[in-house]
């Protein structure tokens, strides 16, 4: 995969994982890519018997939210998340490191609260699992019925359960980075956050 380099401060396993989860991530948007053209094309002639795709929106709008999900944790892995060194020429490189340290820390507790509101979303729409698997997990009482799309009938907690395995490992990856790089000699210690 070309692009940025991972951090000499990210695990090797969270590496090989966050690049797995981001060939996932490609493979949906060139789903939705493919997607798009044939029911554009549908459309355009739709006079010559030709439909669009059933549900294009539908799979589009989840496809985007998965793909989502399963970037940030190779955002995560090559510090590729947007960042604006306003002050960075201006400071000193120690307090330019402790800055990249906080918001570090920042983006982890951001990963982390969002995880927990997803993984409650999540536990909101999966029907199945008995009282105590779900009281285990921290789910509560299971829906009435099972929330779907409008018009495919897609089951949604599937997209959540995608979306919450990629959160998940952008937050695991963001927080053994920074413990890693709060170390006292650190690899890659001298380099900038």
């Amino acid at each position: 995969m070309a692009g940025p380099d991972p951090s000499p401060a990210a695990p090797t396993l969270a590496v090989a994982l966050a690049r797995v989860l981001a060939l996932v991530g490609g493979v949906v948007v060139l789903g939705m890519a493919c997607i798009t053209v044939v029911s554009v094309t549908g459309r355009a002639l739709s006079g010559v018997g030709f439909s669009p795709v059933p549900g294009d929106f539908e799979l589009v709008e989840l496809g985007c939210a998965v793909a989502v999900f399963c970037f940030l944790p190779w955002c995560q892995v090559t510090r590729a998340h947007v960042r604006v060194d306003l002050i960075g020429p201006f400071v000193p490189h120690a307090v330019y490191r402790w800055l990249g340290w906080l918001g570090d820390l920042v983006l982890t507790g951001m990963l982390g609260l969002l995880l927990t509101r997803l993984w409650e979303g999540f536990g909101e729409r999966f029907p199945y699992g008995g009282e105590a698997l779900r009281s285990a997990v921290g789910f509560g009482p299971p829906p009435f019925f099972a929330e779907t799309t409008y018009e495919l009938q897609l089951p949604l907690w599937i997209p959540y359960a995608v979306a919450v395995t990629g959160l998940a490992l952008a937050f695991a990856v963001s927080l053994a980075m920074l413990l890693y790089s709060a170390r006292p000699g650190a690899r890659g210690s001298g380099a900038p956050l």
